[in-house]
């Protein structure tokens, strides 16, 4: 690679945009000496730009407004020294979307919040690539008047992201309120979301933690990849995991996200030599652990063939309710090409011992 390909290669942390932490942007303000009684809303329209009265009084309302480390509402009176935090959307990026008649399978829904069951090889939101299509697509034609957020790139109602060919539970936003407050709770790591994975290898704890900062490969922007602490790259993401099930040459495991960097389970199963089951950008579409027989080779082309990318599944999915405040859990099952991929991996375990 010549140096201008490496100088063109090279990334910035602002450009590494897209974890699905990062969707608001927080400010913290100290009130003057000098400061007179007024009202929070007004104070802060003077003090960031474009920003309007009516959004933070809805940031108010979902508790994400705060001064001295306790919430208050949008007629709280600054006082000289108050420390303010307020969290507040990024601005408009300009983005055409066109509502399609998309099958789209809701698990939940109430007046704040849907919570969808996304399938494999649907791409969460329109980007590079995909302008249709997108579960985005059909979410602002089957719901009308999904919260038009000025962060995340305007996308309604998303308050987190999975991507094309993981499947599994996604919450979507109905209410600017419910947004607010469910965006913060994934930037706060106070949701609760359990996958399931199928990784290369035979894990050898049944259970532990994968820790290492993750950012966007240096020499290829399509992907992730773990950084060492010291080289100041990359954002801090943890992955907890625990064994299901052992197949031999592939292992079921069950992991809780303490972080939620893009990429997250796949890039740190990959780090530590367990990349998952057809993977197809971090290793997992080839033979890793086996036999070299004719028979074992046709059938992992077999179990291939049964998911269009990564075998990863989100299960399990916890918020506290905009409203109510009580956390509510969510499941949903393995689609049926991963059930179907476990059952084959069952039957081969028991019944070919020695091959």
């Amino acid at each position: 690679m010549t140096t201008e390909e490496s100088d063109k290669d090279q990334i910035t942390e602002q450009e590494i945009d897209d974890s699905r932490e990062d969707l608001f942007e927080h400010h913290k303000l100290i009130a003057d000496i000098g400061q007179d009684a007024l009202r929070i809303d007004k104070f802060l329209m003077t003090r960031i730009p474009n920003v309007s009265r009516n959004r933070i009084q809805n940031i108010a309302k979902a508790g994400t407004l705060f001064v001295n480390g306790k919430s208050v509402k949008s007629n709280y009176k600054v006082r000289p020294k108050d420390e303010i935090s307020v969290v507040l959307p990024y601005p408009v990026r300009e983005t055409k979307l066109i509502p399609e008649d998309i099958p789209i399978e809701v698990v939940y829904e109430d007046d704040q919040m849907i919570m969808v069951n996304k399938p494999a090889n649907m791409v969460v939101h329109p980007g590079y690539g995909n302008y249709s299509g997108t579960l985005l697509n059909g979410l602002v034609y089957h719901f009308e008047n999904l919260p038009q957020r000025e962060d995340y790139f305007g996308r309604p109602g998303l308050v987190h992201r999975l991507d094309k060919h993981t499947t599994g539970i996604l919450v979507v936003a109905k209410t600017e309120q419910a947004l607010t407050c469910l965006a913060q709770q994934f930037h706060d790591r106070t949701s609760e979301r359990v996958y399931h994975a199928l990784v290369w290898g035979d894990v050898e704890e049944d259970e532990g933690t994968i820790t290492g900062h993750i950012g966007r490969s240096k020499n290829n922007r399509k992907v992730f990849r773990v950084y060492e602490e010291e080289e100041e790259y990359g954002k801090h993401a943890v992955t907890h995991y625990k064994v299901l099930e052992r197949f031999r040459y592939v292992t079921l495991v069950e992991c809780h996200l303490e972080t939620g960097r893009t990429h997250q389970i796949r890039v740190h199963f990959k780090h530590i030599g367990h990349p998952l089951f057809h993977d197809l950008e971090y290793g997992g579409d080839k033979i890793l652990k086996g036999t070299t027989f004719t028979k074992y080779q046709q059938f992992i082309n077999n179990c291939f063939k049964l998911l269009p990318g990564q075998a990863l599944h989100a299960k399990t999915l916890g918020v506290d309710h905009p409203i109510t405040g009580e956390r509510v859990f969510f499941e949903s099952e393995l689609p049926e090409g991963f059930l179907k991929l476990l059952e084959k991996w069952r039957v081969y375990s028991n019944n070919n011992v020695n091959i």
